[in-house]
């Protein structure tokens, strides 16, 4: 992976922010005095804001955004971690700033020349970006499949409290759905929906992880997340895991987590660092062990 092309295209999202001080340079003596920036859930304006502080507001807004994600990215690149999943990461990124100056570009477009504000046609693509962002993050680092004939042990980490959690954004897109006229807007508020009940019902169900002699498999939904070879193994250990480092899948590159809890064995490859949740993490490390002891019983 081009790591140097991966630094590139990290600094070269700053140019979002001349892109919209030259938008609103280009019309600005066109523009009104007193803007409208705020609108309602049937697009009707609501909030106003004077012309100097609605540039200032979208640069800040842009720039905040900027500042995170650069910050996400250069850890990437720092700790060389230039794989599919975070090239994936860095086009989602590219998608919510061209979101956000899309909607910024209709707001101009509004107080020009009245047109509407219709966000439709981008709310229908922020769930396919995220869709496509999780697809590509899923499927890399999986490794190769393990044979599924020798299974040893399997054990189990989920969390219904998480899941049912995930669901109370279901009550806003439910209004929201109840509150807006058909079109691409309903139908991407209808993706999102969609997408809050697979998350839930994921985290509801939970990791599985299937152990035998050639390695570990981890699997969500019936899905093979992960494979890690036996002869890969190095070491583990039970370790606590912080809350404010999320829950579900994290990471990319070299270190990815699979938990819903606070308690979690750190693997350690010659390849990267796992972490597996479970509420009785000693059940893990005893599976392990079995592994461990069997690949040096094996070995010539």
């Amino acid at each position: 992976m081009n790591r140097r092309a991966f630094f590139l295209s990290t600094w070269l999202m700053w140019l979002f922010l001349p892109l919209i001080a030259f938008r609103y340079w280009q019309v600005w003596d066109r523009l009104p005095a007193r803007m409208a920036t705020h609108f309602d859930i049937n697009v009707h304006a609501n909030g106003w804001m004077t012309r100097d502080m609605s540039l200032w507001f979208a640069i800040g807004i842009t720039g905040f955004l900027l500042a995170i994600f650069t910050a996400i990215l250069l850890v990437i690149h720092s700790q060389k971690m230039s794989d599919a999943g975070s090239w994936a990461l860095l086009g989602f990124f590219y998608f919510v700033l061209g979101f956000t100056s899309y909607g910024n570009d209709l707001v101009i477009n509004h107080n020009l020349n009245g047109s509407p504000v219709q966000l439709g046609p981008g709310l229908l693509l922020v769930p396919l970006a995220i869709i496509i962002l999780l697809a590509v993050f899923l499927s890399s680092q999986r490794g190769k499949a393990l044979s599924a004939n020798n299974w040893i042990a399997e054990e189990s980490h989920s969390s219904p409290f998480i899941g049912a959690l995930l669901l109370t954004p279901l009550i806003l897109e439910f209004w929201i759905l109840s509150s807006i006229p058909l079109g691409a807007a309903r139908l991407g508020i209808l993706l999102m929906c969609v997408f809050f009940v697979a998350v839930a019902g994921f985290a509801w169900s939970g990791f599985r992880y299937y152990f035998g002699h050639d390695g570990i498999e981890i699997r969500a939904l019936g899905y093979r997340l992960r494979s890690i070879p036996a002869g890969e193994i190095t070491s583990y250990s039970i370790e606590p895991w912080n809350f404010l480092r999320g829950y579900g899948i994290r990471g990319v590159g070299r270190t990815r987590a699979y938990v819903w809890g606070n308690k979690v064995v750190h693997i350690k490859t010659s390849q990267s660092d796992i972490f597996l949740g479970h509420n009785e993490p000693e059940k893990i490390v005893h599976d392990l062990d079995i592994i461990t002891q069997h690949k040096q019983t094996a070995a010539p």
